[in-house]
């Protein structure tokens, strides 16, 4: 369960153990460190677990932290598409979840996630409502309302939504023949260094370059355009009944295109959330402010 520490968290997560852990479908890598309640981080596209490494110290001094990388991402497992994307459906990612918690010995934890994520994070409150207390959704609001909602303004930003779920191998062989380039000049484009550091980048790009890596990232998404909207639409009278903390950047995406609030208060009952002044990558941009929300919505 408790693995050699990797190079990269060693560096970005001093103190904090490195685990990898078997679970039923999955073998899932990531750290955990500090004490109290537990607490855990889901990262997003197309990063991995070391996006949290400039929050997760201050939450540790309050929480058990365990921040993993999903499966398809970082050095996690890359299971087999399956029948209809179901390999990387949300529903499966938040199984693996539970699995490494339950192996950790915690059967009722709070979660924070950050874009695809959050994702993950809202299928598991969904599907295993006594295993999450509280949950924090960060720059998303719930995939079907996005799909149900594209504008020119929305299709724009995030292309990629739809240049991802096109079949394979097209989208992984034009990323893969530029991987960096398309990393530093598309998706981190103007962020790096200032706001993602050149250690949490490179640790990305390393497993950005994996080809095996490349397809899980595309059959995320294409799980996301398919069996994801499947599994939501056969529970819209559902909605989760954790609290629910939503924050998302106001130079960002979501806020001229949503009503934040609104559209996730038709998906659960108890939502309380505020902007931020930044932009998508807020773990990175704004530790400091993100932190504070985190721990006043989780203590």
């Amino acid at each position: 369960m408790i693995a050699a520490a990797s190079a990269a968290d060693g560096l970005l997560f001093p103190g904090f153990k490195t685990l990898r852990i078997e679970t039923p479908e999955a073998v899932i890598h990531g750290v955990v460190g500090g004490s109290g309640p537990p607490l855990l981080l889901l990262h997003g596209y197309p990063q991995t677990h070391a996006m949290w490494h400039r929050i997760a110290p201050a939450l540790a001094m309050q929480f058990t932290v365990v921040a993993t990388d999903l499966r398809g991402y970082g050095d996690s497992s890359k299971p087999a598409d399956g029948v209809n994307h179901q390999g990387h459906s949300k529903r499966s990612m938040a199984r693996d979840q539970i699995a490494v918690m339950k192996t950790l010995g915690f059967t009722r934890f709070a979660v924070v996630g950050h874009d695809r994520g959050g994702r993950v994070a809202h299928r598991m409150a969904l599907d295993h409502p006594d295993a999450v207390a509280r949950m924090a959704v960060l720059d998303i609001v719930p995939t079907r309302r996005l799909y149900a909602s594209v504008t020119k303004e929305f299709a724009t930003a995030y292309y990629h939504w739809f240049f991802l779920i096109q079949p394979a191998p097209l989208p992984e062989i034009l990323i893969g023949s530029s991987a960096e380039f398309y990393l530093r000049n598309g998706i981190f484009r103007g962020v790096i260094p200032d706001i993602i550091g050149e250690e949490p980048y490179a640790e990305y790009l390393r497993c950005y370059r994996d080809p095996a890596t490349l397809h899980a990232m595309c059959e995320d998404y294409r799980a996301a355009a398919t069996v994801d909207l499947e599994h939501d639409e056969s529970d819209l009278g559902i909605k989760v009944q954790c609290p629910v903390l939503a924050i998302w950047g106001a130079k960002g995406v979501m806020d001229p295109l949503f009503d934040v609030l609104a559209t996730w208060r038709e998906r659960a009952s108890d939502v309380r959330g505020a902007p931020l002044p930044g932009g998508h990558w807020l773990p990175e941009q704004l530790p400091g402010e993100l932190t504070a929300e985190l721990l006043r919505f989780l203590s």
